[in-house]
């Protein structure tokens, strides 16, 4: 049964309202009509989806693909956002994403791969995956690159792979996260990091030891930093370590990690932050209402993943994309876990 005019009046002040346009522009592009941006259209098809309507057949674009987005498991929520966008981004361009998560003893990434290449897709993004880490083989994506497969690199620099890589500013990061605590009037500075085998943690560990260098004269950092897992049982476990060595702020490797640490400090009977400053890394969904409100270091995730998609896509259409890293720069943001040093109060 076609639906009444005031049904259809309803649709469309609903979608609007959704996609933020007017009821003139989402009736033009559920008529196919010219004269709306990508950007806009792309607005009102994801209101239709949203907002659970159906669309119309006009709009039921082919495919111009497969393509493959391989992430870790999901329990950290920086890797969901990583995905929302990328699929995102790439359906924009017509293309149909295949998420491949992974999660302990679950599917590897090299099975996912073989999968991925029974379904004849166009390209993979990899999203810190096995690139990063160190003691792992690069031989696969040697192969795949010898099959003339497009591949991007998110997060993990594989020194000899033939392929684009787009990863956070791991130095800048760590400098704006000592620099601030140092401007709080904190002087024993804690690291709390994931397995070195990754490069991200590496590269975070080397420019938090010429932080302390270059803000605070320490000259070894090594007891400045604890290395444990990339988890909220991780950072409580090393935050109760630096805790108990004197040290009044600490910088973690990722916000579940902060959570942890900020578990540490209460289970000591401390306060955040007038006894103990935690700074987490990611600023994922939701990180704003933790109690306090987390200090973080914000990845640009969406710049990110338009970096990685458009490479792949150019990649995909015959371009060859630079194969030098590109390295985005993180944002400092600052709530109430941060707060001046005990001494200085």
């Amino acid at each position: 049964m076609s639906p009444t005019p005031i049904q259809s009046r309803t649709r469309l002040a609903d979608l609007a309202e959704q996609a933020g346009v007017s009821t003139a522009t989402v009736s033009r592009v559920l008529n196919g009509k010219q004269g709306v941006s990508a950007q806009t259209r792309q607005a009102v098809l994801a209101a239709l989806d949203v907002l659970g309507y159906e669309r119309p057949d006009k709009l039921r674009t082919r495919s111009a693909g497969l393509v493959g987005l391989v992430v870790p498991e999901l329990t950290n929520p920086v890797f969901p956002t990583f995905a929302q966008f990328i699929e995102s981004m790439l359906s924009a361009r017509g293309y149909t994403p295949l998420l491949c998560t992974q999660s302990p003893g679950g599917t590897t990434e090299d099975e996912y791969v073989e999968m991925l290449l029974e379904h004849r897709v166009d390209g993979i993004v990899f999203v810190s995956g096995l690139h990063a880490d160190t003691t792992a083989s690069r031989e696969r994506y040697h192969q795949l690159r010898s099959r003339g497969l497009p591949i991007v690199l998110v997060n993990g620099y594989a020194e000899g792979v033939d392929a684009p890589f787009v990863s956070t500013d791991d130095a800048a990061a760590m400098e704006l996260a000592v620099r601030h605590l140092v401007s709080l009037g904190h002087r024993d500075i804690g690291l709390a990091i994931g397995p070195d085998r990754f490069v991200p943690a590496q590269r975070k560990v080397a420019a938090f030891a010429d932080g302390l260098r270059r803000h605070l004269d320490v000259a070894d950092a090594d007891p400045h930093v604890v290395t444990t897992l990339f988890t909220v049982e991780g950072g409580q476990a090393a935050a109760a370590e630096l805790i108990t060595a004197g040290h009044t702020a600490i910088v973690c490797g990722s916000d579940l990690m902060a959570l942890g640490a900020i578990r540490a400090a209460r289970a000591r009977g401390l306060v955040v932050p007038a006894d103990v400053s935690v700074v987490g890394f990611d600023d994922s969904p939701l990180i704003a209402f933790t109690d306090p409100p987390l200090t973080t270091i914000r990845q640009p995730v969406m710049a990110m993943g338009e970096a990685a998609v458009s490479a792949l896509v150019a990649e995909i259409g015959g371009t060859r994309a630079p194969r030098t890293e590109l390295l985005f720069h993180p944002e400092l943001v600052v709530r109430g876990s941060t707060g001046a040093a005990p001494a200085v109060r």
